[in-house]
């Protein structure tokens, strides 16, 4: 497993951008794909993006698909979420995931091993 740390949460009117930052400890992370997801009070965690370990493949939902990109620096150990025209609906705690896949990336929860502590994206009307 490897440990991961998520940054670059905060608050933000709705039209606007944040980019989180994945920090993960270890030197095997480049053999890791790498996961967003987020959850609300009272709800499952829900997917957002997903991205191979070479960054050849990204996968997203489609309540993000062109609005949210994926990205990775293995040189640094970090994965990205640049998330740009947010919307409240896209208010709640963000998680990182890392899994070693073979094959297709896995898009649920249940799929990742490896989880950071969370962080928090509130997006104002």
């Amino acid at each position: 497993q490897v440990q991961l740390v998520e940054s670059g949460g905060g608050l933000v009117q709705a039209g606007g951008s944040l980019r989180l930052s994945c920090a993960a400890s270890g030197r095997t992370f480049r053999s890791y794909a790498m996961g967003w997801f987020r959850q609300v009070p009272g709800k499952e965690r829900e997917f957002v993006a997903a991205i191979s370990w070479s960054g050849g493949s990204t996968y997203y939902a489609d309540s993000v698909k062109g609005r949210f990109t994926i990205s990775r620096d293995n040189a640094k150990n970090t994965g990205y979420l640049q998330m740009n025209s947010l919307s409240p609906e896209d208010t709640a705690v963000y998680y990182c995931a890392a899994e070693r896949f073979i094959g297709r990336v896995g898009v649920g929860s249940h799929d990742f091993g490896s989880w950071g502590q969370g962080t928090q994206v509130t997006v104002s009307s």
